[in-house]
């Protein structure tokens, strides 16, 4: 397959993701709205109580922003989005029509990921936008991030939502459900892999979790605020994130590859 021909169905994989208006604005609305009320309610707080409610700005509204968008809302927007690219033309009934085009079922679903990919990140970059304006512009007398942080705050960022997109993506695939995708990757990331992580007597299995390898490049050491952070070095917790990738990009491949259509 060429390159014009893998972009021109990566291209069509994100118009069919741009015309899912429902997903696309629940996934705003989970990368927005709550920086929004994050940001209306540190205000509100700080003018009617400044001698004990700080401004909404500043380093620790980065931090607390970061914790929303990275850690939190963002991935769930990367579920959404990666759920969708991954089981909407099952669910919709056009993968028949594909199918019968000659192209390979393992090209199809691998142009799924640059277009999940390009719009998570997307929705995630508006998202980070909104959050540095707040940052700025409510930090009043506070020390505002520099721009070696904001750099790797946009990494951090990007690399949650990204990875959890992908994931999402392979999983979708391999059920074919959208549902059961959403629900039980959401309550993996929530639910499950938080408990998990505070279950001492597992000790160094724990670094096999997803979100504690992501949290290991987190630029603010204390990002979480929750739950135990697990030691690990960067290879570690590059290799984790590689092989839940490789896991459940596989899968949905061969998934998608066996499938009937």
């Amino acid at each position: 397959m060429s390159t014009a021909v893998a972009l021109r169905m990566t291209s069509a994989d994100i118009l069919k993701l741009r015309k899912k208006r429902s997903t696309m604005i629940w996934a705003l609305v989970l990368a927005l709205a709550p920086l929004i009320i994050y940001f209306i309610v540190k205000v509100a707080q700080h003018s009617s109580n400044p001698a004990e409610h700080g401004p909404a700005g500043g380093i620790e509204g980065f931090k607390d922003g970061l914790r929303i968008l990275g850690m939190l809302f963002g991935p769930l927007a990367g579920i959404l989005i990666g759920v969708e690219a991954g089981a909407g033309d099952a669910a919709s009934g056009v993968f028949r029509d594909l199918v019968v085009t000659g192209r390979s079922r393992i090209a199809l679903f691998l142009a799924r990921v640059p277009a999940a990919l390009a719009m998570t990140l997307a929705v995630s970059a508006l998202g980070y936008a909104l959050m540095l304006i707040g940052v700025f512009a409510f930090a009043s007398n506070l020390p505002t991030p520099s721009l070696g942080l904001v750099l790797e705050g946009v990494g951090f960022v990007a690399l949650e939502t990204g990875v959890i997109c992908v994931v999402a993506l392979g999983f979708a695939s391999l059920t074919n459900s959208r549902p059961a995708a959403i629900v039980t990757l959401i309550g993996v990331d929530l639910l499950v892999s938080p408990i998990l992580a505070n279950i001492e007597s597992l000790g160094s299995a724990r670094r096999a979790l997803l979100n504690q390898a992501l949290t290991h490049f987190a630029p603010i050491a204390d990002l979480r605020g929750h739950g135990p952070v697990i030691t690990m070095s960067s290879a570690t917790a590059i290799i984790v994130m590689v092989v839940w990738l490789a896991v459940f990009l596989v899968l949905g491949a061969w998934r998608t590859r066996t499938m009937d259509a």
